[in-house]
Order: C-alpha cells, then structure tokens, then sequence
C-alpha cells in the first residue's frame, strides 16, 4: 500500500495529468522536428562530399567530427546561456532542435557517407558510361541503394536523439521530464516521475518495435 501511495497516488496523477498531456506533445513535436532536420541535413552533407571538393569537405568532415564528439549538453548549456552574452537569445525549443537536429545530423551523415562509399566505383561508371551525368548517377543509381543500407543505423541513431530531448528540462523547455521534475517537487510524490517513466514507454516501445521492423526489412546486403 505504502508503494502504491509512493509511486501511484491517483489523486497526483489527476492533478498533473494535463500538464504531462501537453509535455507529452512537446516531446513529440521536438522529436520529429529535429529527426526530419538531422536526416535531411545529414544526407544533404554526405552528398555534396561526393562532388570531391577539398573546401566542401574539410569544413562538413570537421562538423561531423565535433558533432560526435562534443556532448550535447555542454552545446546547449552553451547556446542558452552563452548566445545571449552577444546578444542572441535563443527560445529553449530552438536550442533544442538546432543543437540535437545538428548532432544527428553529423552521425547521419557519417552513416550516408559510408553507405556510398560501400558502392563500388563499377556502379558510377556504368551510369556515366550509359550518358547519365554525375548528378544523375547519384540520386538514380547510387543513392537509393546507399540509403537502403543506412537505414538499420539511421533508425538506431534516431531512436537515441529522440530520447535526448529530456536535455531540454536543465533549459525549461516544457518537455515530459521537465514537467514531471516540477510536478515531484511541488507534491512531495514520486507519482509524477512515474507517470514521466509511463509516458516514455508509450512513446518509445512502439518506436522501438517499429524500429525493429524496419532493420529486419533492411539488414540484408545488397
């Protein structure tokens, strides 16, 4: 009884039930917002590489490298708290799309790139040996087959930036863990923490599940 009134106190969960609700939507709107923007720049960046420039690709293998390597944390701690010292002030959303779309889009990136760089150079030359051009070559003939092949990692990485939003409560954005931590502290429960814990598990484990799918339809070579 003493759990149930611990973690499950019906009375907290009606209280805060609507505040979660709208935190529930802020959470899905941030995910898709920063997935469609990390895997589009992400593919934009690995395809303009394939034109071999030394002053294209210097600067986007130097932003895949720091996006993978500096945590995100630090960056968003940065653009709140730093940006506005030159006076650029950034919302908490913002930072959260651009810092975690960016992220994303470096490690997407890599994942592209290394699916072209798996094709081999017989490909390009049959497709320009047939009259295509570069650019026809890539989006006809070695680009589906290269994001065919990304797609198994591209799912995993996705699945793992989505779950990064919860960064955006040590900003304020009024995602799921933030409106939960607030919601604890004002009622000495731990109920809302477990209602944060069940909304992320209705969020993700169909993700997952689906995630799981689209690997097993795309595991296999080429």
């Amino acid at each position: 009884m003493r759990f149930l009134d611990t973690f499950f106190d019906g009375a907290v969960m009606a209280r805060y039930l609507p505040d979660l609700i709208s935190a529930i939507w802020v959470t899905l709107y941030l995910a898709v917002v920063i997935v469609a923007a990390g895997l589009a720049l992400g593919l934009a960046l690995a395809c303009l590489r394939t034109l071999g420039s030394k002053w294209l690709n210097v600067p986007i293998i130097i932003f895949a490298d720091l996006g993978r390597a500096i945590p995100p944390l630090v960056v968003i701690l940065i653009f709140y708290f730093g940006l506005p010292g030159l006076g650029i002030t950034l919302s908490g959303q913002l930072v959260i799309v651009l810092v975690l779309g960016a992220v994303l889009a470096a490690f997407a990136e890599e994942i592209f790139w290394a699916g072209l760089t798996s094709l081999s150079a017989g490909q390009w030359e049959a497709g320009r040996a047939t009259g295509l051009t570069f650019g026809q070559t890539l989006f006809s003939i070695a680009l589906p087959q290269a994001v065919r092949l990304a797609i198994p990692p591209l799912v995993n990485r996705a699945l793992a930036i989505t779950k990064m939003t919860a960064l955006g409560s040590v900003i304020g954005v009024k995602e799921i863990l933030a409106v939960s931590s607030s919601a604890q502290s004002f009622s000495g429960s731990a109920t809302p923490l477990t209602m944060a814990a069940l909304a992320y598990l209705a969020i993700f484990i169909p993700v997952v599940i689906a995630s799981r799918l689209i690997e097993r339809r795309f595991s296999w070579s080429i």
